[in-house]
């Protein structure tokens, strides 16, 4: 497999794979990132030709681990050089990434991925083979999706440890609006609002620093992402408002938080309860398939293991 992009993410999945004995190689733009996966022992370029070259000669499976924005680029270069080559991405929306494999005339072969997974920094010397253990990694199953490239993403999930949770690109954009998206804007906020009172810094503790931790991320990747999904993200936010415009009027006019409060502790432990099923029956390229998996996906099932294959001996 072939790694392009070697930063918290990209890093992560190449010692992950590695660990889990696979050939895999990459690249990245930056000489120092290149230097550094080096000097740990990594097979890594700073020449994208060569890599997809190498990609286009092995039959690897390709995965996009560069921010929205660099997209267009490799996937310009992807179509020249390694057209043919099964691909997949780890990028935090999905819609997006499909309109831009459909532009290049990459679709056929492409499968969306995003594991669930990450911290506040950024780059090659951030990442760890341990990021994705017992991480949901989504792996889409829109209508396109071939049955062999899904294999090969999904078991790549599974290699790294993760499991596997299936589901279209536009509802996993909603859902990732609502758990990853918004939540990285109110924590801006949070921090925006602490950073007006240096009292505000000086006492805060645990509660502060949970609720502000993915405002340490990277601007730029934040707006890539958050703007990428624009279309998802705004209900979110404006679902948000309301919640925080009502809560306002009521706490003026009663003197009480009570309703949020206790609509967001009691969803709170549901998430805490949450029956997470394991996906164990759809055989992967039978009619339906990818239905069943979104179907079963959407009610919160997950694979932990590779799924039967139409055809396949196993």
């Amino acid at each position: 497999m072939c790694v392009l992009g070697l930063g918290l993410i990209g890093g992560s999945v190449m010692r992950a794979a590695a660990a889990a004995g696979r050939e895999v190689f990459g690249y990245n733009r930056s000489i120092e990132a290149v230097q550094a996966a080096r000097f740990d022992g990594f097979d890594v370029t700073e020449h994208l030709g060569e890599a997809l070259d190498r990609a286009a000669g092995s039959d690897a499976l390709i995965v996009l681990a560069v921010p929205m924005p660099a997209l267009p680029i490799l996937l310009g270069h992807i179509r020249e050089a390694a057209p043919d080559c099964p691909l997949t991405d780890v990028t935090s929306v999905k819609g997006a990434v499909l309109r831009e494999v459909e532009q290049f005339g990459l679709l056929d072969r492409f499968v969306g991925g995003h594991p669930m997974a990450g911290t506040a920094h950024s780059g090659w010397a951030a990442g760890n083979a341990g990021l994705f253990i017992g991480a949901p990694w989504v792996v889409s199953v829109d209508d396109h999706v071939d049955a062999q490239v899904w294999t090969l993403v999904t078991q790549l999930a599974l290699d790294c440890q993760a499991v596997v949770v299936p589901a279209r690109s536009d509802e996993h954009d909603a859902a990732a609006a609502a758990i990853s998206h918004l939540p990285h804007l109110f924590a801006e906020t949070l921090a925006d609002i602490a950073g007006e009172v240096p009292l505000a810094f000086a006492l805060a503790a645990g509660s502060f620093r949970d609720g502000t931790r993915v405002a340490a991320t990277a601007p730029d990747l934040v707006r890539a992402m958050c703007e990428a999904n624009a279309g998802q993200l705004l209900p979110a936010l404006e679902q948000g408002i309301e919640l925080l415009t009502r809560t306002r009027d009521a706490l003026a006019s009663s003197g009480s938080v009570a309703e949020l409060v206790e609509k967001g502790h009691a969803a709170r432990m549901r998430y805490d309860s949450f029956s997470r099923p394991e996906i164990i029956t759809t055989v992967v390229g039978t009619e339906n398939w990818r239905d069943e998996l979104a179907a079963a996906g959407r009610a919160g099932g997950m694979i932990r293991s590779a799924l039967p294959v139409l055809g396949s001996q196993r």
